[in-house]
């Protein structure tokens, strides 16, 4: 057996580099131009093969050496090449006036236009074109990805009628492996077949990905020389984008050896890097016409598409199979204990998706296992070299004990691992192992040959015997896959979750912030970033409902503290269902303050998921909204009755009814408020949503599916009964002159102030510390104070304390859920939840300065 690839021909790449040998295969015909259009170089056959003049004069112009009219169209596609690694393409095209046709390949080297000839085949141009529509549809119908390798070597293997195509894939230690394979019968088969990653240096690789496609028609052939075979500069002619550079001898007496007679490689890239490749293999001379060569190509780049398509198609596979995972794990540990009780339970639903011998909890110096695992003492011998990787990366290996030493002590049992960090400092694991397997590779050689000294020196030797040479591996268990490790990664983040929720009552203030940071870090990481865009396409597409900035600002704001109030809600309990009549009378509260009668909600409240309640919020704002501006609570005497029901199937009915308000004209114009009240239920949740615009007042039905549904509140909200007592009063009677901001985020800091000032306050302080504060207070007793309450690395603590000691009224802001302690111990005269508007410091001033 032997290598798939040609890349052995850069051995020797610092004396003989593959993009300076200087010659081309005799096949086509090269000539290079200046950028004043002048023929600097050529190959010997260009003159025979191009009709030129023997001996082409140096400086000649282009258009005496091909016509006008070529020389033009030349020129204009070389301006339309504005990368180094872009080729240019021109088929059945006339260089000279009535002679022959050429297909020519153009790119640049240097200050040089390379042009690449050689003679048009037009029946097989025809028919390379026409195959490659019906070859793309069978592979678009294919979604595994050994399926989709397996149709694509059969596809390319009847385009190109090579003895064998293979596609090789790159393993993740940079070793090659035949993954799929279509040949004739009268060859041996390479399936299965594997490669040391030195079969292909990185320089190799790198061409690989600048260069995709790589052609020997004839291993017996004499190459090419270019002339002159350097520039005036002295520098040989770049040929890395050249198709028809010669290869190094050392290549050429490989194939021979092995009796292959011509060869094809075309690289296949992924997202910007060398995934694999197709190797072709035929034994005896084979001459691709550049149409047939360019279809391949073609065919490459397609296959690429659609093998990253699928790749993307598992990956969101693994995702949804590590959600399953985590809502597994949550069910079973919901009801409390330490995690090192509940070893049983986590291994029967982590073994459901990820197969393992024995698992084992290190979590606060107690070390729990089952299975094949290493003993308590073993275990501890291992956690310094643990404790030295990656923080909160997981950690695969087939063989633990090539990585740490100490792992040798239980190599009998346990050979791979999958570590799983769950905490910071100090270290805690939770680990999976397996067994040792006794492995048998099959290589294409001995991957350990050494370098011999040959007659072209100290360089490889071409081998000659390819039988395949088998590798028994002890020590090493089978391989965690792609798949089991995106999983292991979820289920890290459900671990610190169910750890930060076993520990969160028992530990101390500082430790339980710290802990809430790991969560956040690790488990809301990804919900962080769909906020991210939400509030970004909220942002780009509220532009469109908007007349002017005040609108638009406006707009924007409602939307934002619509889905803040939603998440406040549902992050109160850590990420729990909440109460949809809470929502309704939180939206409702803007519009109606007092006057809540207007609104009455008939049946009973129900706990939403959270998932659907951020979806409810946006689309309670906006009819919430519509009705102020434009419906029944845009004057004094309109209604609205909102019903709760559930249908046949348990799903929840949100009946929506408006009646004794003006008129209702449909909108004029559809903008993203409409798109949101009748897409977002059916597109996020599966749900249903329809609205009428009747003339005596607009109805709308909901239909949230029971999935979302989780029962019904009990009891009074703790939190809501806080939110209502700082709701008293909207408006400050009387405006503190002197006001005092105490906040970290200085854009925070400075939106504050502009409300501030544009309320009527006189004098804005900031101070963006507990010492500026200090300072501030000590210079000027202020008459009001607004203290963020988590600074950075401190709080506001000292600075509450001695506004009390001054009986100077102030308020708490915070991005935290529950600050009711906060309230009551420091005396503040409400809370503001992060992110606050104008409104909700109205509120903050009246109940500050009532109190005061």
């Amino acid at each position: 057996m032997t290598n798939v690839t040609d890349a052995v021909d850069l051995t020797n790449c610092d004396r003989e580099p593959i993009h300076a040998l200087g010659h081309i295969q005799p096949f086509g015909a090269l000539v290079t131009v200046t950028s004043d259009a002048l023929v600097a170089q050529h190959s010997t056959n260009a003159a025979q093969m191009l009709g030129l003049e023997e001996d082409p004069r140096r400086g000649q112009p282009l258009e005496d050496t091909f016509s006008k009219t070529a020389a033009r169209k030349i020129l204009s596609a070389a301006s339309r090449i504005n990368d180094p690694d872009e080729t240019e393409r021109l088929f059945a095209f006339e260089l000279t006036s009535g002679g022959p046709l050429f297909d020519l390949a153009l790119h640049r080297s240097g200050n040089m236009l390379v042009i690449e000839a050689e003679p048009h085949d037009d029946k097989a141009f025809r028919n390379h074109v026409a195959s490659l529509r019906p070859m793309a549809k069978r592979l678009d119908s294919l979604t595994d990805p050994e399926a989709l390798c397996n149709q694509a070597a059969r596809q390319l293997r009847m385009l190109l009628g090579f003895d064998r195509v293979m596609v090789y894939r790159f393993r993740p230690d940079e070793s090659g492996e035949v993954i799929a394979e279509a040949r004739s019968d009268r060859v041996e088969s390479f399936l299965g077949l594997r490669y040391p990653r030195t079969d292909i240096p990185q320089q190799a690789r790198a061409l690989y990905v600048r260069n995709r496609f790589r052609i020997i028609s004839d291993v017996d052939c004499t190459p090419v020389p270019i002339e002159p075979p350097v520039s005036l500069g002295g520098e040989p002619l770049d040929l890395s984008m050249s198709t028809l550079r010669a290869v190094s001898p050392i290549h050429l007496e490989y194939l021979r050896n092995m009796g292959v007679m011509a060869s094809l490689s075309i690289s296949i890239v992924v997202r910007g890097k060398l995934w694999g490749l197709f190797a072709c293999h035929h034994y005896s001379p084979k001459v691709l016409p550049f149409s047939q060569r360019t279809a391949a190509e073609v065919f490459s780049e397609t296959f690429s598409f659609l093998l990253e398509r699928t790749l993307v198609d598992e990956a969101e596979q693994r995702h949804k199979a590590g959600r399953k995972l985590h809502d597994d794990l949550m069910r079973k540990l919901a009801a409390g204990g330490q995690l090192s009780d509940q070893v049983d339970d986590i291994a029967a639903v982590v073994g459901d998706s990820i197969a393992h011998d024995g698992l084992s909890i290190y979590i606060d110096g107690r070390y729990e296992c089952r299975g094949k695992c290493p003993t308590e003492e073993e275990f501890l011998g291992i956690v310094p070299a643990l404790n030295a990787g990656a923080m909160g990366a997981v950690f695969a290996t087939d063989s633990l004990a090539g990585e740490i030493s100490a792992a040798e002590a239980f190599l009998d049992r346990s050979a791979g691992a999958l570590v799983i960090p769950v905490s910071r400092r100090p270290r805690d694991y939770f680990v999976l192992w397996r067994r040792a397997l006794q492995q048998q590779v099959m290589w294409a050689g001995n991957p350990e040959k050494p370098v011999e000294v040959g007659p072209n020196g100290t360089r490889l030797t071409p081998r000659k015997s390819f039988e395949a040479w088998k590798q028994t591996v002890d020590g090493h268990s089978e391989e965690w896959t792609e798949q089991e490790i995106s999983i292991a990664e979820s289920l890290r983040v459900t671990l610190l979750e169910v750890i930060l929720r076993i520990t969160d009552g028992a530990m101390q203030e500082r430790k339980r912030a710290q802990d809430q940071q790991e969560l956040l870090i690790a488990e809301l990481n990804h919900r962080v970033r769909n906020i991210l865009n939400l509030i970004r396409g909220l942002v780009n597409q509220s532009q469109h409902d908007a007349g002017n900035p005040g609108d638009f600002a406006r707009i924007v704001g409602g939307r934002i503290g619509a889905l803040a109030a939603a998440h406040d809600n549902i992050t109160r309990e850590n990420w729990s269902p909440a109460s949809l009549e809470e929502l309704v009378t939180q939206e409702a509260h803007a519009y109606l303050g007092e006057k809540q009668s207007r609104l009455s909600i008939d049946g009973d409240d129900v706990l939403l998921a959270p998932e659907a309640y951020t979806v409810l919020a946006l689309v309670i704002h906006e009819m919430m909204t519509n009705s102020a501006k434009y419906g029944s609570l845009s004057d004094r005497h309109g209604q609205l009755v909102i019903s709760l029901t559930r249908d046949e199937r348990e799903d929840l009915v949100i009946g929506w009814k408006e009646s004794g308000g003006p008129a209702v004209k449909p909108p004029q114009r559809r903008g993203f408020g409409s798109t949101i009240i009748e897409r977002s239920i059916p597109f996020e949740l599966k749900g249903e949503a329809s609205i009428d615009y009747d003339l005596t007042g607009v109805t709308a039905r909901f239909v949230v599916p029971a999935s979302y549904v989780k029962g019904a509140p009990e009891g009074a909200d703790a939190a809501q009964v806080a939110r209502t007592k700082t709701d008293e009063a909207a408006t400050p009677g009387v405006l503190p002159e002197r006001v005092l901001i105490v906040e970290d985020s200085m854009i925070i800091a400075l939106d504050t102030e502009d409300i501030l000032l544009g309320m009527g306050v006189k004098h804005v302080e900031i101070a963006g510390s507990v010492a500026q504060a200090m300072n501030a207070i000590a210079s000027e007793k202020p008459d009001f104070a607004l203290l963020d309450y988590n600074l950075g690395s401190e709080s506001s603590d000292p600075v509450a304390r001695r506004l009390a000691e001054c009986n100077v009224p102030f308020v708490l802001a915070t991005g935290y859920g529950d600050m009711a302690d906060k309230f009551d111990r420091l005396g503040a005269a409400a809370v503001l939840k992060k992110p606050y508007d104008k409104s909700d410091i109205q509120r903050a001033l009246a109940a500050g300065m009532r109190a005061d």
